[in-house]
């Protein structure tokens, strides 16, 4: 067990969703920092064992780079490469994964948002991906551009989320083509928060990356990461040339990269725990390896996206106890580099919030939050195992984070958190401190209440119409979405932005 103690609040400004009296309070910073401990699940001789195991995959087994130029780049630093596959000596691996940073901040539109990656800080961000929505009056349908732009203002209203995260939701009604140019534009018109940055293929990756230079100007963009991207590995053992594409283009600029193997156990790594782990780690080293032979010093994250598979079925399970056991040993392995680390999030294969959501995403989260991630993605809207993106799901997910962000901050042990002279002076054997100077001084913020949670009585929540927390949080994103305001964006910035789209949508070719 180990503890953590460094802590930081941060004021944060313009947040535009009534909240309730704890959460107003959390709303003062802009991202939470781990204060209690967290959990080692594996001895140091375990961890050891992880390390040395790896080293023999990535010695022995290799890596699949499907990409020329990331062989040269390979085969440059003295890697070899035999038919595609890269031998990495351990001495070498370690050489170059020394270099990754421990710590560093990403920028946002507005720098009060700025969040750091690394020590104790944490950053949450919304689901990424999903082709469909889903909400209590609609059902499940494919999203819009209208959906991505509504969840955008959502997160911009959630204090619990520090990062916009990228597409939230897939815009259907958009060619694919040049979608992830009106994905970005979204992000920085109607959020101020840091964001994510396409990351499907190098080219689409350089657009990105020149919008958001567009945003934050030339010297800004130089000097600081502004976009963070994940990548995910295609497991097992294997970098396809898209992938590789991106992380040269990323690396190249300075900009964060979450590498994140995509392992489901019992079909793209072993059932084993263990095993699952170790060839996790060597994927994840082999990839941070190459980052930083591009650009020594280059912002990482070491990530683990962890789930199973139903080996009745085939299906793929979420919030599994077996996938939460190797999230622990993987944020030691992440700890041991001294390298940030990305956990699981709300994950569910739920189609509804319903009860199963919410165990699941408690599960996945729960498991997560002790394994003390940095980063934690698709922390809220997930649902049907990544497929939708749920309006309801969103703020739900975004209750319980408010929750974490409150535990994060562990006990207040001042002089006020004692409340000796309460205990002492007025309240008697007996009695109650209910209406002391003390409960009158803190009622206001000493526990978080949920806004979306019933706390009445039976009688008060018949009354009330008997709703259920779906029928809760339906209500209030509608509510949200009507009192979203803009932060503000220059208009030559915004002009600058929609010029470069057209043109850069005029020279790409269409893709069938």
């Amino acid at each position: 067990m180990s503890t953590n103690n460094r802590k930081r609040r941060v004021s944060r400004r313009g947040s535009k969703v009534t909240l309730p009296p704890a959460a107003e309070k959390v709303a003062k910073f802009v991202q939470p920092v781990h204060s209690i401990p967290y959990y080692d699940l594996g001895s140091p001789e375990t961890i050891e064992m992880i390390h040395e195991k790896s080293m023999r995959i990535l010695e022995e087994g290799g890596i699949a780079f499907y990409d020329d130029e990331s062989q040269r780049i390979l085969r440059a630093n003295g890697v070899k490469v035999v038919d595609d596959i890269a031998y990495f000596d351990r001495e070498m691996v370690m050489e170059f994964v020394s270099k990754a940073p421990s710590e560093f901040t990403q920028i946002a539109r507005n720098r009060a948002n700025n969040v750091t990656y690394g020590g104790d800080y944490a950053i949450f961000a919304p689901v990424y991906g999903p082709p469909y929505v889903q909400d209590y009056e609609n059902g499940r349908r494919e999203g819009t551009y209208e959906d991505l732009i509504n969840f955008i203002k959502l997160t911009q209203q959630i204090p619990y989320l520090h990062n916009q995260s990228g597409a939230i939701v897939e815009p259907s009604d958009l060619a694919h083509h040049e979608r992830h140019m009106d994905i970005v534009y979204a992000h920085l018109k109607y959020g101020d928060k840091p964001f994510m940055g396409a990351s499907t293929m190098g080219r689409n990756a350089q657009d990105t990356l020149d919008m958001a230079k567009i945003l934050v100007g030339e010297e800004a963009f130089n000097n600081n990461p502004v976009l963070n991207c994940t990548v995910n590995v295609s497991s097992p053992r294997r970098l396809d040339d898209k992938m590789l594409s991106t992380m040269i283009v990323y690396a190249q600029s300075n900009q964060i990269t979450m590498v994140t193997p995509f392992i489901l156990s019992g079909a793209m790594g072993p059932v084993s725990i263990a095993g699952t782990v170790t060839q996790l780690n060597a994927e994840v080293l082999a990839s941070i390896c190459f980052l930083q032979m591009i650009n020594p010093g280059n912002p990482n994250v070491y990530g683990s996206f962890q789930a199973i598979i139903d080996l009745q079925s085939g299906a793929p399970v979420f919030g599994a106890p077996e996938s939460q056991l190797a999230i622990y040993l993987s944020g030691q392995m992440a700890r041991y580099y001294n390298i940030p680390f990305r956990s699981s999030g709300a994950y569910s294969s739920a189609k509804i919030p319903d009860a199963q959501a919410g165990y699941e995403s408690v599960m996945a989260m729960y498991s997560g939050m002790q394994a003390r991630p940095n980063f934690v993605l698709h922390a809220a809207g997930w649902l049907e195992n990544g497929l939708v993106a749920g309006y309801e799901k969103f703020l739900l997910d975004s209750e319980m984070l408010g929750m974490y962000c409150t535990a994060m901050r562990g006990v207040d042990y001042s002089e006020n958190g004692w409340a000796m002279d309460t205990i002492l002076n007025e309240v008697p054997p007996g009695g109650h401190h209910l209406g002391t100077q003390h409960t009158m001084r803190n009622f206001r913020d000493a526990f978080y209440r949920a806004e979306l949670f019933d706390y009445d009585s039976a009688e008060s929540w018949e009354i009330n119409g008997s709703l259920t927390s779906y029928q809760r949080a339906h209500k209030k994103f509608k509510t949200m979405l009507k009192s979203y305001e803009a932060p503000p964006l220059d208009p030559a910035i915004d002009e600058a932005l929609q010029a470069f789209m057209a043109k850069r949508k005029a020279e790409i070719e269409p893709q069938y």
